[in-house]
């Protein structure tokens, strides 16, 4: 799903609130789930695809067959980060260059940086001013990623994920830091492809 303010949808304002986010595709959302879907997230990705799936489930809509969550602890935990969306510019270059992640050419274009920082300053913001609300666990099966390296999200926090759902949970952890999605991609995608196919061979057994 393609955010507001990036790429084709550079022209609309930047969202810097996860629950807005839903809400801005919530609409476009119920009109795909006639087949089955699955969702995808990770880092603040994770905590929007986790709150459309319970969105949807309110809404009385189709849940995803499957949610893949990477790189993000449960949300029910209390995360104690101090933000740093809000930092002044250097030093919020030189989170990004500690948190990996950007290309240090696109760290080292002052440019290009202008252009970009209002979009990571929004993503930053809507991750570390989510906040969960209790509510019963979805209906679905679960997959959480990490990255062994990752000293950003704890094993234990990605683990409490177990909690959101009543059915079928899987954990993998995966060579690379908090950006193992791309220095560990043929794993995950090999993983994700898996799971998929075991959707697409239930779905058919269920037809």
């Amino acid at each position: 799903m393609e955010l507001p303010g990036r790429g084709a949808r550079s022209k609309e304002p930047l969202v810097d609130d996860v629950c807005r986010i839903i809400d801005g595709m919530i609409e476009e959302m119920s009109s795909l789930v006639d087949l089955p879907f699955a969702f995808f997230g990770h880092s603040m990705g994770a905590a929007i695809a986790f709150e459309m799936a319970r969105r949807l489930r309110d809404d009385g809509l189709p849940e995803p067959a499957h949610l893949f969550v990477s790189g993000r602890g449960a949300p029910q935990i209390q995360r104690d980060a101090s933000a740093t969306h809000d930092l002044p510019h250097d030093e919020f270059i030189g989170m990004l260059r500690k948190l990996g992640g950007t290309p240090q050419e696109v760290l080292a274009d002052a440019e290009l940086m202008e252009l970009i920082l209002p979009t990571l300053r929004a993503d930053f913001r809507a991750s570390q001013s989510y906040e969960f609300l209790p509510g019963k666990p979805l209906g679905c099966p679960l997959t959480v990623f990490g990255g062994l390296q990752d000293t950003e999200v704890r094993r234990e926090d990605m683990l409490a994920w177990k909690e959101q759902t009543t059915s079928k949970f899987a954990m993998h952890m995966l060579p690379g830091d908090h950006f193992f999605l791309n220095t560990a991609r043929i794993t995950l995608m090999g993983l994700i492809a898996r799971a998929s196919l075991e959707i697409c061979q239930s779905t058919s057994v269920n037809s």
